[in-house]
């Protein structure tokens, strides 16, 4: 079974220590954490060892999954830092946030550079709220404890489009590294697919 290890490590949790850590819901009847990734809930069936889409009870892909179970296994129960930090400043990220490991800015570049204000319209069904940064900028939530900041500079005829993906400082207590990235890519991509669609 994919992400065995990290079911194996849920199970042996407290669940109600780890509802309130992540910041969600669980019942135990049967046995079951319900939350919410990129404004979308999912159950976590513990019984079956298995995550489902609560819109049409399919169940969550490979990464999903993984996101989903690493924040429950890490998410510690701090407020948000609100203080805004690059992928690079984050504790061993000036190492891990390059090569195979980059994160998706040259998606959305390549996507929303041209126009910035479709980053507003692609963002609106996960809830995002408006920043003021860039040409255009947003704050949404990846997890509930997982807040992610995206900028856009709009591309001319003098500079390129640029894009930035911030953290807040607490990400790295929340998730470890390689979840965060995944979390980060998954969030990119699915923010670029309606408006690729609207292209």
């Amino acid at each position: 079974m994919p992400n065995e290890e990290l079911w194996k490590q849920l199970l042996a949790l407290d669940a109600s220590r780890t509802a309130r850590r992540a910041k969600c819901q669980y019942t135990d009847d049967p046995p079951r954490y319900c939350l919410a990734l990129l404004n979308s809930k999912y159950t976590v069936d513990l019984s079956a060892k298995k995550i489902t889409a609560d819109k049409d009870s399919s169940q969550a892909p490979f990464i999903e999954e993984l996101c989903i179970l690493a924040y429950l296994i890490n998410a510690q129960n701090l407020p948000i830092a609100d203080k805004l930090t690059p992928p690079q400043a984050l504790p061993g990220g000036q190492f891990f946030f390059r090569g195979l490991h980059k994160l998706g800015t040259e998606e959305l570049e390549k996507t929303f550079g041209p126009h910035p204000e479709q980053l507003y319209r692609a963002a609106k069904r996960f809830g995002a709220k408006k920043r003021k940064f860039g040409d255009a900028s947003i704050e949404l939530y990846i997890l509930p404890r997982v807040p992610l900041t995206i900028v856009v500079w709009r591309a001319d005829d003098q500079f390129p489009a640029r894009a930035s993906i911030l953290f807040d400082q607490t990400a790295p207590a929340q998730l470890p590294l390689d979840a965060l990235w995944a979390a980060t890519n998954l969030t990119v991509k699915t923010l670029i697919k309606p408006a690729e669609k609207s292209d």
